[in-house]
């Protein structure tokens, strides 16, 4: 059984793949840091020693390592889609290149990657996808707008896929993963401190692990109630309170 994970040199990524090694034999990491993922391969080896495991450091934001991907990684039972990171500021103050490098990471990488290993799912009718969104998927997102945005793209991307599937009576599943803050790299990539505690990438990685079977995988109860509060106050009330929230981290 092969597992292919992005964003695999930490956090949640990381933490998901430790998990993993009861159950599948053979790992393909990808991350930018070619030290860091083998960091990932050499934890992993310490738990398993059978495992077989291989590194790609690559830039996902060119679309071309995303193809080149799929060209060289075939067979995947579990696709992980991890990759991803955030930017803090008003939207006309933000850099435009940190922008686009993140929709390039959240969305574009994660829509190639999706449809080609989607595509090879179907034809053998098995697999799983797990994208890796966030409570943002559900809300407008003052102060982090961009970063809100690309995880409304994740989520809504995959409730279509997820009817599509239904339809053709597929036996392949999508799940999407939507935690609230983590304590990982995210507030550094994102250059802002939360002034409120995170839960740990441990923590959000167990859980996903153990629900992987769900559609939803919403950990924490705090983080269900703001997604099902999503569902009942108007965009421009959700928008206010994000705001609130947004405004009580500080700038790095």
């Amino acid at each position: 059984m092969k597992v292919l994970i992005t964003g695999a040199s930490s956090g949640l990524g990381r933490e998901m793949a430790k998990l993993l090694t009861k159950n599948y034999n053979e790992f393909v990491l990808v991350g930018r840091n070619e030290n860091r993922l083998n960091e990932t391969k050499d934890i992993l080896l310490n738990l398993n020693n059978n495992l077989n495991i291989s590194v790609i450091a690559t830039d996902l934001t060119n679309r071309d390592n995303c193809i080149e991907i799929h060209n060289k990684v075939k067979d995947v039972d579990l696709l992980i889609n991890d990759a991803g990171f955030g930017d803090y500021g008003f939207f006309d103050e933000t850099d435009l290149s940190k922008d686009l490098a993140m929709i390039d990471t959240n969305i574009t990488a994660l829509h190639i990657l999706t449809k080609l290993y989607l595509k090879d799912m179907v034809e053998k009718n098995s697999g799983h996808i797990l994208n890796v969104a966030s409570v943002a998927g559900f809300l407008p997102g003052p102060l982090m707008t961009t970063y809100y945005a690309t995880k409304n793209y994740v989520v809504k991307l995959a409730e279509g896929i997820r009817e599509e599937l239904r339809r053709k009576k597929s036996k392949v599943k999508i799940s999407i993963l939507c935690p609230g803050p983590v304590k990982t790299n995210f507030e550094n990539a994102a250059n802002v401190k939360f002034n409120f505690n995170g839960t740990s990438s441990v923590k959000i990685a167990k859980y996903a692990i153990k629900h992987l079977n769900r559609f939803y995988i919403v950990p924490e109860f705090k983080i269900k109630l703001a997604r099902f509060a999503s569902k009942l106050v108007s965009s421009k009330f959700g928008a206010k309170s994000v705001y609130n929230l947004q405004s009580k981290r500080t700038k790095n």
